[in-house]
């Protein structure tokens, strides 16, 4: 017998509309292409680090950066090729979501197939239709805590030596580069750990966990070994930093063993990390444990994956603007030639926006501007030049500005405003984390501190020419997020 298929009102449409669901698997073979791909630019870090091929890493990181772009712009196209109806109506995306939720959940990376979602959606579409029925402003499945099937990291416990214990952890690592000298730079590493280290944990040793990530960080031309160091419900951080001299072999450059000093190799002003993550949220819960005060965007910018970086960021903003009060303002310090900044005192970020017409005596145009931006994206910054994130069509409430903020955004880019009822949308700006401009920083130094921040400044521009890059700005406001190394790094040469 037969048995006849049931469907309630509530799912009828999504089910019969074939064209919903072409598109929606559509999107997700697109996406399939993008992580598949992106895993294997990624995957050749280890080969580039240890042929030192510095070339191929920084035409790597270009590669991977693009390819998101040319993925969604793919998907998008082939929408068209898979269905007669208007891929722009919005009633079609409704239905198309709603398939697409049923292909995502469960699966291991939903979150950043979701974004992917979103993006082809965003090009066929205007950005102002932000609406949680048509895009994931916030997703649809919860995340759960890594399962026990598949784990992220190697366990090292009862261990009686921390030479031995260093030794086997840097040979783990697999390189197919010798080491110079293995067994001085595990018995350096043993030292420092016992030097830093608290007495009571230092004098447990062989009760301590060690637990190192599988997948190596990679970033120009060095190599980290990331881990965390359990003790009972403690967890602190373990990171080595490995270069290949070319010439000797293998040598560890550092050692931290501190919190404040691993936030500054996942800074916002470092470029991202090649790191093989096929479960990317694993490696955030793992992250997020040694560095708690860092928000999900940054870690996930850190791995590589900028655009769910900018969705994790707009929810934690609008989560923000739900429980706050103040007003935007205009950010402190000297106002600049190109671009009018902004900012909410609550919240650690300002927002920038290209004037529609630049001070005397700046003669760029606006594309000019926006492909420095590019620049400096695709580039490493070597923890001198801050990370941002471009919106278009970015919605703020209108009753949250200040009379004196937006008379000066009227005044200086009115073409990229525009007032619809209580909201205020601003076509095009970036976000970028909020600093202490140099000279409010030097009326308030010591006389330390003041020598401390003008070496940093000849630091910053000795290293950016370096680089072949270079901002006078960003330079000089980088001290004040990253003041000079303490001695919780023990560098080893």
């Amino acid at each position: 017998m037969r048995t006849a298929t049931v469907r309630t009102a509530a799912t009828a449409g999504p089910l019969r509309n074939s064209a919903a669901r072409r598109m929606a698997k559509t999107i997700y073979n697109g996406f399939h292409s993008y992580f598949a791909d992106f895993q294997n630019i990624t995957m050749g870090a280890k080969a580039r680090f240890e042929k030192a091929d510095w070339h191929a890493v920084q035409r790597a990181n270009q590669d991977r950066i693009e390819l998101y772009k040319s993925k969604v712009r793919m998907a998008a196209e082939l929408l068209g090729t898979v269905t007669n109806r208007d891929v722009t109506e919005l009633n079609l995306w409704r239905q198309t979501k709603d398939v697409y939720t049923r292909l995502v959940a469960g699966a291991p990376n939903f979150e950043i197939a979701e974004t992917f979602f979103n993006s082809v959606f965003g090009l066929i579409n205007d950005h102002d239709k932000i609406d949680d029925a048509l895009i994931y402003v916030f997703s649809s499945q919860h995340q759960q805590l890594p399962g026990s099937e598949y784990s992220i990291y190697v366990r090292y416990e009862n261990q009686s030596a921390p030479g031995a214990l260093f030794r086997q952890i840097l040979l783990d690592a697999e390189f197919s580069v010798p080491w110079e000298d293995l067994d001085r730079d595990a018995d350096t590493i043993a030292a420092a750990f016992m030097e830093e280290a608290e007495p009571e944990i230092s004098s447990k040793f062989h009760q301590l966990k060690f637990d190192l990530l599988e997948s190596v960080f990679y970033r120009g031309k060095a190599a980290y070994l990331i881990g965390r160091i359990i003790d009972g419900y403690r967890s602190l951080p373990l990171v080595l930093a490995v270069l290949n001299n070319e010439a000797g072999g293998l040598l560890i450059d550092a050692a931290i063993f501190n919190r404040a000093e691993m936030s500054v190799i996942f800074s916002f002003a470092r470029a991202h990390f090649m790191v093989d993550a096929p479960l990317p949220y694993q490696y955030l819960h793992f992250l997020k444990q040694l560095l708690p005060h860092k928000g999900d965007y940054e870690v996930y910018t850190s791995l590589g994956f900028t655009k769910h970086a900018k969705t994790e960021f707009y929810r934690e903003f609008v989560q923000h603007l739900k429980t706050s009060q103040d007003q935007f303002v205009t950010a402190p310090g000297i106002k600049g030639m190109v671009m009018t900044v902004f900012t909410l005192p609550s919240y650690d970020i300002v927002f920038k926006v290209i004037k529609d017409r630049f001070d005397y005596p700046k003669e760029v145009t606006r594309e000019v501007v926006r492909e420095k931006y590019r620049l400096v994206s695709r580039h490493d910054r070597i923890g001198r030049m801050a990370d941002t994130q471009e919106f278009h069509n970015l919605s703020f409430p209108l009753h949250r500005f200040s009379a004196a903020l937006l008379e000066e955004l009227r005044a200086t880019a009115p073409s990229l405003l525009h007032i619809a009822g209580d909201r205020l949308i601003i076509r095009h700006l970036y976000t970028e984390r909020r600093m202490t401009p140099l000279n409010l920083y030097l009326k308030t130094a010591d006389e330390a501190e003041t020598r401390n921040v003008i070496d940093e400044y000849g630091n910053a521009i000795k290293q950016l020419a370096a680089a072949n890059i270079f901002s006078r700005r960003h330079a000089a406001e980088k001290f004040r997020r990253h003041p000079p190394r303490s001695r919780s790094v023990l560098r080893l040469r």
